[in-house]
């Protein structure tokens, strides 16, 4: 039998919910290929963020206040 590539595209979040859906078993193995990053200092940001002790929902948050603090300004 010939294994056949097929490509899912998923956060690193949901890789295990993924491949468990697609009745792939822990204890086999898999390839996975992550992607580089489109911003460079992203991963570097991010580690600081998460240093000072901000979580994603409060990172989140502050995104959509600053939305809503500049959208009066646009129109």
């Amino acid at each position: 039998m010939t294994a056949t590539r097929e490509t899912i595209e998923v956060t690193a979040g949901e890789v295990a919910a993924e491949l468990k859906r697609r009745g792939i078993s822990s204890d086999e193995k898999v390839t996975l290929t992550i992607e580089p990053d489109l911003f460079p200092g992203r991963r570097e940001s991010r580690k600081l963020v998460i240093a000072a002790g901000l979580t994603d929902p409060d990172i989140d948050r502050l995104i959509e206040q600053a939305r809503e603090e500049v959208a009066p300004r646009l129109g």
